[in-house]
């Protein structure tokens, strides 16, 4: 099994900036995709950011793009920088991973996820 160690999320005003780091503790695997999906109360998964296994490809939401960006330190290891929050952007975020394919952007593509960190923006 990939085990998913997420971190970074937190409290922060509007317009503020956050990190979330997530990290593969498992074997590597040369074709790793990875993925940030956010979930708000109430509100289906929806994907904020993937990136594939070398970090060259990304993919965001209408709803970030600009103000998030998403990044690989080595093959397991995930960052995603968060500015200019906004309030809407308040959800438990997940981290997601797949050994068997280099690049993936739908949530159903994922097999592995993170236990979901929270993020809040307050106006």
């Amino acid at each position: 099994q990939v085990r998913l160690v997420e971190s970074g999320g937190g409290l922060v005003q509007a317009g503020g900036s956050l990190r979330l780091s997530c990290t593969t503790s498992e074997r590597t695997f040369s074709t790793l995709a990875m993925g940030w999906f956010r979930q708000a109360p109430g509100k289906e998964r929806e994907i904020v950011a993937a990136i594939d296994w070398s970090g060259g490809v990304t993919s965001y939401a209408d709803s970030v793009k600009g103000r998030f960006t998403i990044s690989r330190l080595n093959a397991n290891t995930v960052h995603l920088q968060m500015n200019s929050l906004k309030p809407e952007d308040t959800a438990v975020y997940y981290c997601a991973a797949d050994p068997t394919r280099p690049f993936i952007v739908t949530i159903d593509g994922y097999d592995y996820w993170g236990q979901g960190t929270q993020v809040t923006v307050s106006s």
